[in-house]
């Protein structure tokens, strides 16, 4: 028998990393200055793996849809049963697609709920109180070690055919008492509302890197590539970005990532636009050169869908390095860790095959029991890469995970 699901007006309620729904404890999310979708509860769970993951995922998908008998009263992009995605770096880890079974979304002033079942429509309500200081211990990645396995990289890059490559670090931490995922999630739209906020069983974040957005026939992609450290002052970080802006190891870098995703889209567009020069993205603690990259579908009998765009896109040079096949060689042979899903695709899809992939950044795993997290960073290495630079890039990449919890 098919279940009931249903989508209707949301009146007046708190904002979306605000709400509870009662006796629903699993967050899934994809938050942007107080726009977006936030799931609770899981209806079904599905975890796959290997070389055909994206196509594991939409099968699975499309067959969960037959089973829902809609009813969709507001229409538009995001409406309807949603799958909140979160895909592995590496084809050999786990990936995990999840149904929530309350969904609210906001965009653009319009409100909506959907929830699966015969119920009424759920109760909002605001999230209690959830602050609670935690006492941190910290451990993981020696940073002797990784400027070692930077100089390596760098070494590959000059005695072969590597032009970049991307090495990933990470620490961990052990806390007093459960991590609340709400007041990290939280925290981190209050620091960084230009991000996109993020929580897929356990993986939390805050991504300034959208891997692929489609709506329609519309693709769009924004490429981050070279980075530099705010000092907090406005007249020294407006100085640092026209640095940024100049270098040419950041500029060669970001040229690398750029053209590893417009030459996967040219082939399945009608069109194109690709700028000539990238513009310098402002967060909170970095800054970053940065490149929208948009395209039409073409219109085909089966144009793609974004199960295909996230397949053909991932991984891009801005988390791989290029030529893609020997940063991938590159990263198993030198990186030492398992990424697990850290700069995998994560965000959300909807019933028409359209929806919004982030790359999962400035990120931390947190455990089963809530009792531990594990974030992530990392850097892009090309030829005038330097150790110690690096390492102190990968730090400030790690602050807006650590912040938030530190100020849990």
């Amino acid at each position: 028998m098919n279940q009931r699901f249903t989508t209707e007006l949301l009146g007046d309620h708190p904002s979306l990393l605000e709400i509870a729904i009662e006796d629903e404890d699993a967050i899934s999310s994809w938050v942007r200055g107080g726009e977006g979708l936030i799931g609770f509860g899981e209806y079904k769970r599905l975890v796959v793996s290997g070389p055909d993951r994206f196509e594991k995922a939409r099968a699975w998908w499309r067959n969960e849809l037959l089973n829902f008998d809609i009813a969709n009263n507001v229409l538009g992009s995001g409406t309807g049963p949603i799958l909140f995605a979160s895909f592995s770096f590496s084809e050999n880890e786990e990936s995990v697609l999840i149904i929530p079974k309350v969904v609210i979304g906001e965009k653009k002033g319009k409100s909506w709920v959907s929830w699966i079942g015969n119920k009424p429509q759920p109760i909002v309500h605001r999230i209690a109180s959830v602050a609670k200081p935690l006492e941190l211990q910290w451990s993981g990645s020696n940073g002797v070690e990784w400027q070692a396995r930077v100089s390596k990289a760098i070494a590959e890059i000059k005695n072969n055919y590597l032009e970049k490559v991307v090495l990933a670090r990470f620490i961990d931490c052990k806390v007093t008492s459960p991590i609340s995922v709400a007041r990290i999630l939280q925290n981190l739209a209050a620091e960084y509302p230009a991000t996109w906020i993020f929580s897929n069983a356990g993986l939390v974040g805050a991504t300034p890197e959208l891997l692929v957005r489609l709506s329609k026939s519309l693709v769009t992609s924004r490429i981050l590539a070279g980075t530099i450290r705010k000092t907090g002052n406005d007249e020294k970080d407006l100085a640092l970005a026209g640095s940024l802006a100049r270098s040419s190891k950041d500029l060669e870098e970001h040229e690398y990532a750029v053209r590893s995703v417009a030459d996967v889209l040219a082939p399945i567009c009608t069109s194109t636009n690709v700028p000539e020069t990238p513009f310098v993205l402002h967060l909170a603690n970095v800054m970053h050169l940065a490149t929208d990259v948009t395209g039409v579908l073409t219109d085909s009998a089966s144009p793609a869908d974004i199960f295909e765009l996230a397949d053909k896109l991932h991984p891009s040079a801005a988390v791989c390095g290029t030529p893609t096949a020997l940063a991938k060689k590159t990263i198993n042979d030198i990186e030492g860790i398992s990424r697990g899903r850290y700069a995998g695709p994560i965000g959300w899809i909807d019933a028409r095959g359209d929806g919004e992939l982030g790359i999962a950044l400035r990120c931390g795993q947190i455990s089963e029991d809530a009792k531990t997290i594990r974030l992530f960073a990392g850097c892009g290495i090309v030829n005038g890469s330097e150790p110690e630079s690096e390492y102190a890039e990968s730090q400030a990449k790690l602050l807006p995970i650590r912040s938030a919890l530190e100020n849990h």
